[in-house]
């Protein structure tokens, strides 16, 4: 492989396509330089100032200098989608281009900007295969769509229409299937409770044929950007990366991408401290795993593990009866609810927005009840409303019945319950054009 600009989209694309950091301790409450590591190493190796097909060893220098940028921030970075999958990604390429570990390293250059509007990464004569609707599904229906929905305190809407209140603390994946990964990270609301909400998003999309490259997006508290993490808009450089864009609604708030070429739009939003998150996806794409087997904690396909399953129809009877509020006596209890909303203020409160006393109107009063914080009361608004925008089927807009998995389904499709609320190690695959070996840890 050359040098040139080859050896640059090749770094850009290096980004590991499946970086599942699976742990039982909390996100770093330090910030993690990982976002600014990655940045520093695309200017240094992209553009009009990527190494030339004789300039290995500056390419080498490049990769050291991003080592060492990952070093420094480990600390503040552990438990990180993206820090684990640069990690990976460093020593793939240094071991591909022959780089020693000593050497010189390079200072980092400024980023090239991406291409106004209208230049030729908005082209609209993206390749067939980029529109999925179009290059899927040319001689039968139209897709099946299906919608997941993460929110609250919080509440997981699956694939199949399954609503439940789970515990989740740490990190969890959603999705992870060959097109794309989305992990969650949920930290405790108040200091002492299991109450959590969802403060970091991280989203990897997959390098895919002639229509994107490998992009990296992520959200945390009070930081909802509008671009990707390497400062782009839309797939890269390639002929149809108009099909993967992402544009902010609300500034601070809400931002959308859509991924025509696997046909799927992302809703993320900030409400109050916490984020939310809403996928269309279709059936195809939902399914499309190498192993199903192994997905067991991919929680939009199969939901929140049984024992991490709050038992939300004891809490709301606990809250009903009169006396003092405590957690109800059931395998998984609520967290413990503040006394800043007795259970009649809460219900009003909630029927402002939610006049409907389905799900996601219980959710609030749960939320409520558990929180005190009157924000969460427009994150299950806002849920509600992704859903009326994304769900195919809108006869399932309202659900009614909370699904806790019966213990025996729980037992034949995943591991028993285990402390830790994910189990196993740092599983990484990579599916890059330049290198088509899968790594496996």
């Amino acid at each position: 492989m050359g040098m040139g600009r080859g050896a640059g989209r090749s770094a850009l694309g290096f980004w590991p396509t499946l970086a599942v950091l699976l742990c039982s301790f909390p996100a770093a409450t330090s910030p993690c330089k990982i976002l600014k590591c990655n940045s520093e190493f695309w200017s240094a190796t992209a553009g009009s100032h990527a190494p030339a097909a004789d300039d290995t060893p500056e390419f080498c220098a490049a990769l050291r200098t991003y080592a060492l940028c990952t070093r420094r921030t480990a600390r503040t970075c552990r438990g990180d989608l993206a820090y684990h999958s640069a990690v990976h990604g460093i020593e793939d390429l240094m071991s591909q281009h022959n780089c020693s570990k000593d050497g010189p390293t390079s200072q980092p250059r400024l980023r090239t900007l991406p291409p106004p509007a209208g230049d030729s990464q908005e082209r609209s004569d993206s390749p067939e295969i980029c529109h999925y609707e179009r290059s899927f599904h040319r001689h039968s229906a139209a897709p099946n769509y299906t919608h997941c929905g993460l929110f609250g305190d919080p509440h997981l809407r699956t694939f199949t229409d399954r609503f439940q209140t789970c515990k989740v603390q740490g990190a969890w994946p959603l999705i992870d299937n060959n097109y794309l990964n989305v992990q969650v990270t949920n930290t405790p609301v108040l200091p002492g409770s299991a109450a959590t909400a969802t403060s970091k998003l991280t989203i990897i999309f997959k390098n895919f044929q002639e229509c994107v490259d490998q992009k990296v997006y992520q959200a945390e508290m009070d930081e909802l950007p509008a671009a990707f993490a390497d400062g782009s808009k839309n797939g890269g450089d390639k002929h149809g990366a108009n099909s993967l864009k992402i544009t902010e609604k609300v500034s601070g708030q809400h931002v959308e991408i859509q991924a025509k070429y696997i046909g799927t739009t992302i809703v993320v939003r900030q409400v109050g401290r916490y984020l939310t998150f809403a996928v269309r996806m279709p059936e195809e794409v939902v399914n499309a795993v190498e192993d199903r087997d192994g997905q067991g904690l991919y929680l939009c396909l199969r939901g929140c593990p049984l024992n991490q399953q709050i038992d939300f129809q004891a809490f709301r009877a606990s809250a009903e009866s009169p006396g003092p509020r405590g957690p109800p006596a059931a395998a998984s209890p609520a967290p413990t609810a503040p006394d800043t909303f007795p259970y009649e203020a809460a219900v009003a409160k909630c029927k402002e927005k939610l006049p409907v006393e389905d799900l996601y109107y219980q959710a609030c009063v749960f939320d409520l009840l558990t929180t005190g914080d009157v924000n969460f009361t427009l994150a299950a608004y806002y849920a509600l409303e992704d859903v009326k925008m994304l769900h195919s089927d809108k006869d399932k807009l309202h659900l009614y019945e909370r699904t806790q998995e019966p213990p025996g389904r729980a037992a034949a499709t995943r591991p028993p319950p285990a402390p830790r609320p994910l189990l196993g190690g740092l599983l990484l695959l990579s599916l890059l054009p330049a290198f088509p070996a899968a790594l496996a840890l």
